[in-house]
Protein backbone atom coordinates (compact mmCIF):
# COMPACT_ATOMS: atom_id res chain seq x y z
CA UNK A 1 0.00 0.00 0.00
CA UNK A 2 1.55 3.49 -1.20
CA UNK A 3 0.55 6.60 0.72
CA UNK A 4 0.83 10.08 -1.34
CA UNK A 5 0.72 13.51 0.64
CA UNK A 6 -0.85 16.44 -2.02
CA UNK A 7 0.42 20.17 -0.69
CA UNK A 8 -2.26 22.56 -2.75
CA UNK A 9 -0.31 26.10 -2.19
CA UNK A 10 2.88 24.43 -1.92
CA UNK A 11 5.08 27.61 -2.64
CA UNK A 12 3.30 29.43 0.56
CA UNK A 13 4.78 29.86 3.95
CA UNK A 14 2.81 27.04 5.45
CA UNK A 15 4.01 24.64 3.13
CA UNK A 16 7.46 25.60 4.18
CA UNK A 17 7.50 26.44 7.96
CA UNK A 18 5.24 23.93 9.02
CA UNK A 19 4.13 20.94 6.49
CA UNK A 20 7.50 20.04 5.25
CA UNK A 21 9.37 20.34 8.40
CA UNK A 22 7.16 18.18 10.13
CA UNK A 23 7.04 15.42 6.94
CA UNK A 24 10.91 15.72 7.10
CA UNK A 25 10.61 14.90 11.11
CA UNK A 26 8.97 12.09 10.77
CA UNK A 27 10.86 10.69 8.13
CA UNK A 28 13.69 10.74 10.46
CA UNK A 29 11.72 9.20 13.49
CA UNK A 30 10.85 6.12 10.94
CA UNK A 31 7.24 7.40 11.25
CA UNK A 32 6.43 7.71 7.56
CA UNK A 33 4.83 4.71 6.27
CA UNK A 34 6.48 3.39 2.76
CA UNK A 35 6.23 3.88 -0.23
CA UNK A 36 5.71 7.57 0.69
CA UNK A 37 5.70 10.58 -1.87
CA UNK A 38 4.79 14.14 -1.21
CA UNK A 39 3.48 16.51 -4.35
CA UNK A 40 3.88 19.74 -4.36
CA UNK A 41 1.28 21.76 -6.35
CA UNK A 42 1.03 26.35 -7.06
CA UNK A 43 1.53 27.80 -9.90
CA UNK A 44 4.75 28.99 -9.74
CA UNK A 45 6.60 26.76 -12.27
CA UNK A 46 9.36 24.44 -10.71
CA UNK A 47 10.69 21.58 -11.57
CA UNK A 48 11.16 18.65 -8.61
CA UNK A 49 14.56 19.75 -8.69
CA UNK A 50 13.68 23.27 -8.51
CA UNK A 51 11.43 22.46 -5.09
CA UNK A 52 13.50 19.98 -3.74
CA UNK A 53 16.38 22.82 -3.74
CA UNK A 54 14.13 25.88 -2.53
CA UNK A 55 12.92 23.33 0.27
CA UNK A 56 16.23 22.00 1.41
CA UNK A 57 17.26 26.13 1.91
CA UNK A 58 13.87 26.87 3.94
CA UNK A 59 14.56 23.51 5.93
CA UNK A 60 18.10 23.85 7.06
CA UNK A 61 17.48 27.84 7.55
CA UNK A 62 14.51 26.98 9.79
CA UNK A 63 16.42 23.89 11.52
CA UNK A 64 19.80 25.51 11.78
CA UNK A 65 22.32 23.51 13.32
CA UNK A 66 19.83 19.92 13.47
CA UNK A 67 19.78 20.19 9.93
CA UNK A 68 21.47 16.68 8.85
CA UNK A 69 21.80 17.10 5.04
CA UNK A 70 22.34 13.05 4.91
CA UNK A 71 19.30 12.61 6.23
CA UNK A 72 17.63 15.59 3.74
CA UNK A 73 19.37 13.19 0.74
CA UNK A 74 17.15 10.54 2.09
CA UNK A 75 14.38 12.56 2.37
CA UNK A 76 13.99 14.65 -0.78
CA UNK A 77 13.46 11.75 -3.79
CA UNK A 78 9.84 11.55 -2.07
CA UNK A 79 9.26 15.07 -3.06
CA UNK A 80 7.60 15.91 -6.29
CA UNK A 81 5.90 19.03 -7.81
CA UNK A 82 3.16 19.87 -10.36
CA UNK A 83 2.37 23.23 -11.36
CA UNK A 84 -0.88 24.24 -11.91
CA UNK A 85 -4.30 26.57 -11.13
CA UNK A 86 -6.87 25.60 -8.61
CA UNK A 87 -8.69 27.71 -10.88
CA UNK A 88 -7.94 25.83 -13.96
CA UNK A 89 -9.82 22.61 -14.36
CA UNK A 90 -7.00 21.03 -16.88
CA UNK A 91 -4.71 21.45 -13.79
CA UNK A 92 -5.97 18.90 -12.01
CA UNK A 93 -6.50 16.53 -15.17
CA UNK A 94 -2.86 16.73 -15.52
CA UNK A 95 -2.28 16.55 -11.32
CA UNK A 96 -4.30 13.11 -12.06
CA UNK A 97 -2.39 11.89 -14.58
CA UNK A 98 0.97 12.93 -12.67
CA UNK A 99 -0.03 10.70 -10.07
CA UNK A 100 -1.04 7.56 -10.65
CA UNK A 101 2.12 7.67 -13.11
CA UNK A 102 3.76 8.24 -9.49
CA UNK A 103 1.65 5.92 -8.09
CA UNK A 104 2.44 2.85 -10.63
CA UNK A 105 6.31 3.37 -10.16
CA UNK A 106 5.98 2.56 -6.53
CA UNK A 107 2.60 0.27 -5.81
CA UNK A 108 -0.13 -1.99 -8.28
CA UNK A 109 -3.20 -1.30 -6.23
CA UNK A 110 -3.03 2.48 -6.67
CA UNK A 111 -2.46 3.66 -3.22
CA UNK A 112 -3.72 6.24 -0.13
CA UNK A 113 -3.89 10.30 -0.77
CA UNK A 114 -4.05 12.91 1.30
CA UNK A 115 -4.87 16.20 0.07
CA UNK A 116 -3.81 19.14 2.20
CA UNK A 117 -5.21 22.38 1.23
CA UNK A 118 -2.92 25.12 2.40
CA UNK A 119 -4.29 27.45 0.36
CA UNK A 120 -5.93 31.00 0.98
CA UNK A 121 -9.40 29.72 2.78
CA UNK A 122 -11.34 31.91 -0.24
CA UNK A 123 -10.26 28.67 -2.79
CA UNK A 124 -11.26 25.50 -0.66
CA UNK A 125 -14.48 25.32 -1.61
CA UNK A 126 -12.82 26.12 -5.45
CA UNK A 127 -10.58 23.29 -4.71
CA UNK A 128 -12.93 20.92 -3.27
CA UNK A 129 -15.07 21.16 -6.29
CA UNK A 130 -12.06 20.69 -8.79
CA UNK A 131 -11.14 17.65 -7.23
CA UNK A 132 -14.36 16.26 -7.70
CA UNK A 133 -14.81 17.20 -11.03
CA UNK A 134 -11.68 15.40 -11.89
CA UNK A 135 -12.63 12.55 -10.13
CA UNK A 136 -9.59 12.47 -7.33
CA UNK A 137 -11.97 12.01 -4.26
CA UNK A 138 -13.80 8.70 -5.05
CA UNK A 139 -12.34 6.15 -2.87
CA UNK A 140 -12.45 2.08 -4.15
CA UNK A 141 -11.22 -0.86 -1.32
CA UNK A 142 -7.97 -0.18 -0.10
CA UNK A 143 -7.50 2.98 -1.69
CA UNK A 144 -8.61 6.13 0.23
CA UNK A 145 -9.06 9.57 -0.09
CA UNK A 146 -8.92 12.46 2.31
CA UNK A 147 -8.53 16.09 2.58
CA UNK A 148 -7.13 18.11 5.37
CA UNK A 149 -8.67 21.50 5.73
CA UNK A 150 -7.08 24.91 7.59
CA UNK A 151 -8.62 27.03 9.37
CA UNK A 152 -10.28 29.46 9.17
CA UNK A 153 -13.39 27.22 8.37
CA UNK A 154 -15.83 30.01 7.81
CA UNK A 155 -16.22 33.35 9.42
CA UNK A 156 -19.94 32.20 11.14
CA UNK A 157 -22.24 29.87 11.13
CA UNK A 158 -23.57 30.36 7.79
CA UNK A 159 -20.60 30.49 5.89
CA UNK A 160 -19.37 27.58 7.73
CA UNK A 161 -22.94 25.68 6.92
CA UNK A 162 -22.14 26.64 3.28
CA UNK A 163 -18.46 25.83 3.21
CA UNK A 164 -19.75 22.34 4.48
CA UNK A 165 -22.75 21.55 2.21
CA UNK A 166 -19.86 22.30 -0.81
CA UNK A 167 -17.68 19.70 0.60
CA UNK A 168 -20.23 17.59 1.24
CA UNK A 169 -21.11 17.13 -2.24
CA UNK A 170 -17.72 15.73 -3.17
CA UNK A 171 -16.06 13.62 0.00
CA UNK A 172 -18.02 12.56 2.60
CA UNK A 173 -17.74 13.14 6.17
CA UNK A 174 -15.37 10.31 7.15
CA UNK A 175 -12.65 12.02 4.41
CA UNK A 176 -12.20 15.26 5.48
CA UNK A 177 -10.22 16.27 8.57
CA UNK A 178 -10.25 19.81 9.73
CA UNK A 179 -7.25 20.58 11.29
CA UNK A 180 -6.60 22.65 14.19
CA UNK A 181 -2.81 23.21 15.23
CA UNK A 182 -3.65 23.16 19.03
CA UNK A 183 -5.24 19.87 19.11
CA UNK A 184 -1.93 18.33 17.96
CA UNK A 185 0.16 19.43 21.10
CA UNK A 186 1.19 17.30 23.31
CA UNK A 187 0.05 19.16 26.41
CA UNK A 188 -3.59 19.36 24.34
CA UNK A 189 -3.48 15.53 24.57
CA UNK A 190 -2.25 15.26 27.63
CA UNK A 191 -5.16 17.28 29.13
CA UNK A 192 -6.91 13.85 28.61
CA UNK A 193 -4.78 11.76 30.15
CA UNK A 194 -4.42 13.70 32.81
CA UNK A 195 -8.73 13.49 33.53
CA UNK A 196 -9.28 10.20 32.21
CA UNK A 197 -6.07 8.08 33.33
CA UNK A 198 -6.51 8.76 36.83
CA UNK A 199 -8.60 8.20 39.44
CA UNK A 200 -7.05 10.73 42.09
CA UNK A 201 -8.73 13.51 39.63
CA UNK A 202 -12.04 12.54 37.76
CA UNK A 203 -14.20 12.12 41.02
CA UNK A 204 -14.03 15.87 42.08
CA UNK A 205 -14.24 17.07 37.95
CA UNK A 206 -17.38 18.71 38.64
CA UNK A 207 -19.39 21.13 40.27
CA UNK A 208 -19.45 20.16 43.53
CA UNK A 209 -15.71 20.53 43.62
CA UNK A 210 -14.65 23.47 41.27
CA UNK A 211 -15.33 26.23 41.69
CA UNK A 212 -14.23 27.97 38.36
CA UNK A 213 -12.26 27.60 35.54
CA UNK A 214 -10.24 29.94 33.01
CA UNK A 215 -8.65 29.25 29.96
CA UNK A 216 -6.43 31.80 28.72
CA UNK A 217 -4.50 32.14 25.60
CA UNK A 218 -2.16 35.06 25.45
CA UNK A 219 0.05 36.67 22.87
CA UNK A 220 2.46 38.96 23.37
CA UNK A 221 3.33 40.17 19.98
CA UNK A 222 0.55 42.86 18.33
CA UNK A 223 -1.31 42.12 15.30
CA UNK A 224 1.19 44.30 12.94
CA UNK A 225 1.44 42.80 9.01
CA UNK A 226 -1.84 40.75 10.48
CA UNK A 227 -4.05 43.82 10.08
CA UNK A 228 -5.45 43.43 6.85
CA UNK A 229 -6.27 39.56 8.40
CA UNK A 230 -7.16 40.66 11.73
CA UNK A 231 -9.33 43.53 10.15
CA UNK A 232 -12.05 40.86 9.01
CA UNK A 233 -11.38 38.15 11.43
CA UNK A 234 -10.89 40.05 15.58
CA UNK A 235 -10.01 37.78 18.47
CA UNK A 236 -13.07 36.11 18.73
CA UNK A 237 -13.27 34.41 14.94
CA UNK A 238 -9.09 33.84 15.37
CA UNK A 239 -8.77 32.35 18.58
CA UNK A 240 -12.25 31.63 20.43
CA UNK A 241 -14.22 29.77 17.90
CA UNK A 242 -11.40 27.41 17.16
CA UNK A 243 -8.44 27.00 19.76
CA UNK A 244 -10.58 28.31 23.10
CA UNK A 245 -13.53 26.60 22.65
CA UNK A 246 -11.74 23.24 21.76
CA UNK A 247 -9.57 23.15 24.90
CA UNK A 248 -13.01 23.71 26.79
CA UNK A 249 -14.37 20.61 25.14
CA UNK A 250 -11.24 18.60 26.25
CA UNK A 251 -11.74 20.17 29.56
CA UNK A 252 -15.01 19.39 30.35
CA UNK A 253 -16.35 16.52 28.17
CA UNK A 254 -17.17 13.37 29.89
CA UNK A 255 -15.38 10.04 29.33
CA UNK A 256 -15.98 8.33 25.55
CA UNK A 257 -16.27 4.56 26.26
CA UNK A 258 -13.22 4.69 24.24
CA UNK A 259 -10.52 6.94 22.44
CA UNK A 260 -11.53 6.22 18.86
CA UNK A 261 -12.08 9.61 16.82
CA UNK A 262 -16.64 9.12 16.74
CA UNK A 263 -16.36 8.31 20.09
CA UNK A 264 -14.13 11.45 21.09
CA UNK A 265 -15.79 13.76 18.83
CA UNK A 266 -19.43 13.00 19.90
CA UNK A 267 -18.58 13.94 23.87
CA UNK A 268 -17.04 17.14 22.53
CA UNK A 269 -20.19 17.68 20.51
CA UNK A 270 -22.32 17.32 23.54
CA UNK A 271 -20.31 20.03 25.49
CA UNK A 272 -20.87 22.51 23.00
CA UNK A 273 -24.74 22.09 22.64
CA UNK A 274 -24.84 22.42 26.89
CA UNK A 275 -23.33 25.98 26.16
CA UNK A 276 -26.03 28.55 27.25
CA UNK A 277 -26.87 30.93 24.53
CA UNK A 278 -26.48 34.45 25.35
CA UNK A 279 -29.34 37.49 24.07
CA UNK A 280 -27.03 40.61 23.31
CA UNK A 281 -27.97 42.19 26.46
CA UNK A 282 -26.50 38.88 27.78
CA UNK A 283 -23.29 39.34 25.51
CA UNK A 284 -22.82 43.11 27.35
CA UNK A 285 -22.88 41.49 30.75
CA UNK A 286 -20.96 38.27 30.31
CA UNK A 287 -18.08 39.55 27.87
CA UNK A 288 -15.48 42.21 27.54
CA UNK A 289 -14.08 43.61 24.38
CA UNK A 290 -10.95 45.05 24.33
CA UNK A 291 -8.27 47.22 21.92
CA UNK A 292 -4.68 47.90 22.79
CA UNK A 293 -4.22 51.41 22.46
CA UNK A 294 -1.83 51.63 19.22
CA UNK A 295 -3.97 49.31 17.25
CA UNK A 296 -5.17 52.05 14.87
CA UNK A 297 -1.78 52.65 14.28
CA UNK A 298 -0.79 49.68 12.45
CA UNK A 299 -0.68 49.27 8.77
CA UNK A 300 -3.70 48.11 7.00
CA UNK A 301 -6.35 49.17 10.07
CA UNK A 302 -9.51 51.54 9.33
CA UNK A 303 -9.27 54.55 11.49
CA UNK A 304 -11.79 54.51 14.17
CA UNK A 305 -11.58 50.68 13.92
CA UNK A 306 -13.64 48.74 16.41
CA UNK A 307 -12.20 45.07 16.10
CA UNK A 308 -11.77 43.73 19.29
CA UNK A 309 -7.73 42.22 19.77
CA UNK A 310 -8.43 40.94 23.35
CA UNK A 311 -11.43 39.53 24.71
CA UNK A 312 -12.83 38.28 27.82
CA UNK A 313 -16.20 35.39 27.62
CA UNK A 314 -17.75 34.21 30.49
CA UNK A 315 -19.73 30.54 29.38
CA UNK A 316 -22.13 28.11 31.48
CA UNK A 317 -22.35 24.60 30.76
CA UNK A 318 -26.10 23.49 31.37
CA UNK A 319 -25.14 20.20 32.52
CA UNK A 320 -25.32 17.80 35.44
CA UNK A 321 -21.56 18.60 36.05
CA UNK A 322 -20.62 21.77 35.29
CA UNK A 323 -24.07 23.26 36.16
CA UNK A 324 -23.74 26.90 37.70
CA UNK A 325 -19.63 25.92 37.37
CA UNK A 326 -18.46 29.65 35.15
CA UNK A 327 -16.17 28.73 32.25
CA UNK A 328 -13.61 31.86 31.44
CA UNK A 329 -12.28 32.45 27.89
CA UNK A 330 -9.71 34.84 27.79
CA UNK A 331 -7.14 36.14 24.80
CA UNK A 332 -5.27 39.07 23.63
CA UNK A 333 -2.82 40.40 21.33
CA UNK A 334 -0.16 42.42 22.92
CA UNK A 335 -0.26 40.85 26.72
CA UNK A 336 2.13 40.56 28.92
CA UNK A 337 3.52 37.46 27.99
CA UNK A 338 2.72 34.48 25.60
CA UNK A 339 1.21 31.59 27.63
CA UNK A 340 -1.90 29.76 26.94
CA UNK A 341 -3.05 28.22 30.10
CA UNK A 342 -5.88 26.17 31.70
CA UNK A 343 -6.49 26.95 35.16
CA UNK A 344 -8.86 24.85 37.88
CA UNK A 345 -10.26 26.71 40.69
CA UNK A 346 -11.57 24.37 43.51
CA UNK A 347 -13.99 25.61 45.88
CA UNK A 348 -12.58 26.26 49.64
CA UNK A 349 -13.07 23.78 52.23
CA UNK A 350 -17.34 23.66 53.89
CA UNK A 351 -15.46 24.77 57.66
CA UNK A 352 -12.28 26.30 58.00
CA UNK A 353 -11.14 24.89 61.55
CA UNK A 354 -7.79 26.51 62.16
CA UNK A 355 -8.12 29.38 64.15
CA UNK A 356 -7.03 32.78 62.27
CA UNK A 357 -7.90 31.52 58.86
CA UNK A 358 -10.76 32.27 56.61
CA UNK A 359 -11.22 31.49 52.98
CA UNK A 360 -10.17 35.46 52.13
CA UNK A 361 -6.78 34.85 53.55
CA UNK A 362 -6.17 31.82 51.98
CA UNK A 363 -6.39 30.72 48.27
CA UNK A 364 -8.24 27.18 47.39
CA UNK A 365 -6.52 24.64 45.53
CA UNK A 366 -6.05 25.27 42.27
CA UNK A 367 -4.60 23.10 38.96
CA UNK A 368 -3.04 24.69 36.52
CA UNK A 369 -2.33 23.03 33.36
CA UNK A 370 0.63 24.99 31.21
CA UNK A 371 -0.31 24.53 27.57
CA UNK A 372 2.58 26.68 25.90
CA UNK A 373 5.40 27.77 26.69
CA UNK A 374 6.85 25.46 29.94
CA UNK A 375 4.33 22.92 29.17
CA UNK A 376 3.57 21.30 32.41
CA UNK A 377 1.47 20.54 35.46
CA UNK A 378 1.07 22.68 38.71
CA UNK A 379 -1.24 21.80 41.91
CA UNK A 380 -1.45 24.48 44.45
CA UNK A 381 -2.53 23.62 47.71
CA UNK A 382 -1.92 24.69 51.35
CA UNK A 383 0.40 23.54 53.82
CA UNK A 384 1.90 24.40 57.44
CA UNK A 385 4.87 26.63 57.46
CA UNK A 386 7.27 24.83 59.69
CA UNK A 387 7.98 26.14 63.48
CA UNK A 388 4.59 28.55 63.47
CA UNK A 389 0.97 28.19 64.99
CA UNK A 390 -0.45 26.88 62.30
CA UNK A 391 0.79 29.25 59.81
CA UNK A 392 -0.11 28.26 56.39
CA UNK A 393 1.32 28.79 53.33
CA UNK A 394 0.14 28.00 49.40
CA UNK A 395 2.74 25.47 47.64
CA UNK A 396 3.34 23.98 44.57
CA UNK A 397 3.66 20.41 42.90
CA UNK A 398 5.50 20.94 39.47
CA UNK A 399 5.34 18.41 36.81
CA UNK A 400 7.16 20.02 33.61
CA UNK A 401 7.15 18.04 30.51
CA UNK A 402 11.38 19.16 30.06
CA UNK A 403 12.17 18.13 33.39
CA UNK A 404 10.68 14.52 32.66
CA UNK A 405 11.34 13.72 29.24
CA UNK A 406 14.84 13.98 27.25
CA UNK A 407 14.33 15.81 23.77
CA UNK A 408 11.95 18.79 22.13
CA UNK A 409 8.30 18.28 22.55
CA UNK A 410 7.25 16.85 18.65
CA UNK A 411 5.55 20.23 16.62
CA UNK A 412 1.85 19.80 16.53
CA UNK A 413 1.89 19.29 12.84
CA UNK A 414 3.85 16.07 13.17
CA UNK A 415 1.16 14.33 15.01
CA UNK A 416 -2.16 15.79 13.06
CA UNK A 417 -0.19 14.94 9.74
CA UNK A 418 0.51 11.38 10.97
CA UNK A 419 -2.98 10.95 12.00
CA UNK A 420 -4.51 11.95 8.43
CA UNK A 421 -2.19 9.81 6.50
CA UNK A 422 -3.23 6.72 8.70
CA UNK A 423 -6.96 7.84 9.34
CA UNK A 424 -7.09 8.72 12.82
CA UNK A 425 -9.64 11.49 12.91
CA UNK A 426 -9.95 11.67 16.77
CA UNK A 427 -8.04 15.42 17.03
CA UNK A 428 -10.02 16.66 13.78
CA UNK A 429 -13.35 18.50 14.09
CA UNK A 430 -16.24 17.15 12.33
CA UNK A 431 -18.56 19.10 10.45
CA UNK A 432 -21.46 19.52 13.65
CA UNK A 433 -18.56 20.29 16.16
CA UNK A 434 -17.88 23.73 13.83
CA UNK A 435 -21.16 25.03 13.70
CA UNK A 436 -21.22 24.04 17.09
CA UNK A 437 -18.65 26.55 17.73
CA UNK A 438 -19.93 29.13 15.68
CA UNK A 439 -23.68 28.76 16.86
CA UNK A 440 -21.95 29.58 19.91
CA UNK A 441 -19.56 32.80 18.81
CA UNK A 442 -21.81 34.60 16.88
CA UNK A 443 -24.31 36.07 18.63
CA UNK A 444 -21.33 37.40 20.85
CA UNK A 445 -19.09 38.73 17.46
CA UNK A 446 -22.67 40.34 15.71
CA UNK A 447 -22.91 42.37 19.50
CA UNK A 448 -19.94 43.10 19.49
CA UNK A 449 -20.25 44.11 15.73
CA UNK A 450 -23.08 46.34 16.40
CA UNK A 451 -23.25 50.35 17.59
CA UNK A 452 -24.50 49.45 21.27
CA UNK A 453 -21.28 48.87 22.70
CA UNK A 454 -19.42 52.03 21.85
CA UNK A 455 -15.21 52.10 21.25
CA UNK A 456 -13.70 49.05 22.93
CA UNK A 457 -12.30 49.43 26.50
CA UNK A 458 -8.29 50.40 25.59
CA UNK A 459 -4.89 48.44 27.27
CA UNK A 460 -1.64 48.85 27.03
CA UNK A 461 0.71 46.73 25.06
CA UNK A 462 2.70 44.76 28.09
CA UNK A 463 -0.34 44.56 30.59
CA UNK A 464 -3.10 41.78 31.07
CA UNK A 465 -5.76 43.75 28.90
CA UNK A 466 -7.99 46.53 29.91
CA UNK A 467 -8.67 46.74 33.17
CA UNK A 468 -12.48 46.56 32.85
CA UNK A 469 -12.10 42.92 32.51
CA UNK A 470 -10.11 42.52 35.92
CA UNK A 471 -13.25 44.72 37.76
CA UNK A 472 -15.61 42.75 35.59
CA UNK A 473 -14.37 38.79 37.24
CA UNK A 474 -13.83 40.67 40.53
CA UNK A 475 -17.40 41.64 40.47
CA UNK A 476 -18.44 37.99 40.43
CA UNK A 477 -16.42 37.19 43.48
CA UNK A 478 -13.07 35.86 41.23
CA UNK A 479 -9.73 37.08 40.21
CA UNK A 480 -7.71 36.31 36.97
CA UNK A 481 -4.46 33.83 37.48
CA UNK A 482 -1.98 36.33 36.33
CA UNK A 483 1.24 34.36 35.86
CA UNK A 484 3.91 34.24 33.13
CA UNK A 485 5.54 30.78 33.11
CA UNK A 486 8.69 30.34 33.70
CA UNK A 487 10.60 29.05 30.35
Amino acid sequence: MSYTVVIFGASGDLTARKLILALFELHRKERLPRPMRIVGFSRTPMSDADWRKKLEESTRTFLKEAFDPALWETFAPLVHYHAGDIENSESFISLEQRLRQLESEGSEDGGNRLYYLSTAPQFYAHAIEQLGNAGMSSESEGNSRRVVIEKPFGTDLESARKLNESIHRVFAEHQIYRIDHYLGKETVNNVLVFRLANTIFEPVWNRNYIEHIQITAGEDGVVGRRAPYYEKAGVLRDMFQNHLLQLLTLTTMEAPSRFEAQAVRDEKVKVLRAIRAMSPNEVERNTVRGQYRTYRNEAGVAPGSLVATFGAVKLMIDNWRWKDVPVYLRSGKGMSCRTTQILIQFRQPPHIMFQGHSPSTHPANRLLIQIQPAEGIQLHFLTKVPDTEMKMRLTEFNFNFSNSFKGELPEAYQRLLLDAILGDASLFARSDEVEAAWDIIDPIQKTWDSDRLGDPDFYEIGSWGPGAAAKWIEQQGHHWFDLCPIV
